[in-house]
């Protein structure tokens, strides 16, 4: 396949690693997982993705940070935790280049495949191929100046705690001084306000029934840093309780504001 003048494949450690460079965005993408790793438009300072300073790149490990696709399951109901997706190669079947963006997409065999429109705004797709139901969380890491000076903004003030496994309420908007992991009833549009860094991210959720937010604060986590906390939140795009059907697409669209 011609990647264009925009696309070069690389090697990070052993993992191959698809760059765009194009004048309205740079980003790079991992094959492994089809896992964006990162989305930085031209006209901004930082990364919008966070993704760890010590991630080993390994083959069948997962990466963590940039956007994982947890698939066909979320969570540690089965291993590995959050599905095979993110460990498995993907194959890029189409790519294409406008005056405004770079179009990829992704297939995983006949299971599954994810389309990317990145540009000044970053899109992505996921659609679910097979004939069986699945779960699938879209498992954004933003990359945020300082944890205790965000605000995440649009969540409902009733979620799932997964520390306690209970319903709980919450403050809305939503600050973050301690471990959150939280299910919520999905909304359509969530926005961080991201005060370090003076900008706002705004996060489309397109057809998913759930939002999480996850941030481990200064629990140990495997592939992140003892201040790596400081510097992420996850909010992520999922449908875990109502499971996504044959050919059904979930997506996510993410802008600043």
């Amino acid at each position: 396949m011609n990647l264009g003048n925009e696309l070069k494949l690389t090697k990070y450690n052993e993992l191959d690693v698809l760059e765009v460079n194009h004048s309205k965005v740079k980003a790079k993408i991992a094959w492994q997982g089809a896992q964006l790793l990162s989305w930085q438009p031209s006209n901004v300072k930082q990364d919008v993705l966070w993704l760890s300073e010590i991630e080993p790149f390994k083959t069948g490990t997962a990466i963590r940070g940039g956007v994982p696709i947890c698939y066909p399951w979320f969570g540690t109901a089965k291993e590995p935790a959050h599905g095979t997706a993110r460990i498995r190669e993907w194959m890029l079947v189409e790519n294409s280049a406008s005056a405004d963006n770079v179009r990829l997409v992704f297939a995983l065999d006949n299971e599954a495949k994810i389309e990317m429109i990145l540009g000044e705004s970053c899109e992505l797709y996921f659609t679910h191929l097979q004939a069986e139901p699945a779960q699938i969380a879209l498992h954004t890491y933003f990359n945020v100046g300082d944890i205790e000076q965000i605000e995440v903004q649009g969540l409902p003030s009733t979620c799932e705690d997964k520390l306690t496994n209970s319903q709980t309420e919450v403050p809305s908007p939503r600050k973050i001084r301690e471990s959150v992991d939280c299910i919520y009833a999905a909304q359509a549009v969530n926005f961080i306000q991201d005060f370090a860094n003076q900008r706002t991210i705004r996060i489309g959720h397109i057809n998913a029934s759930e939002t999480v937010l996850w941030n481990p604060w200064q629990k140990t986590v495997g592939g992140m840093s003892e201040t790596g906390y400081k510097t992420m939140v996850c909010v992520e795009t999922a449908r875990i309780y109502r499971l996504v059907q044959q050919n059904e697409k979930v997506g996510v669209k993410i802008t600043l504001e």
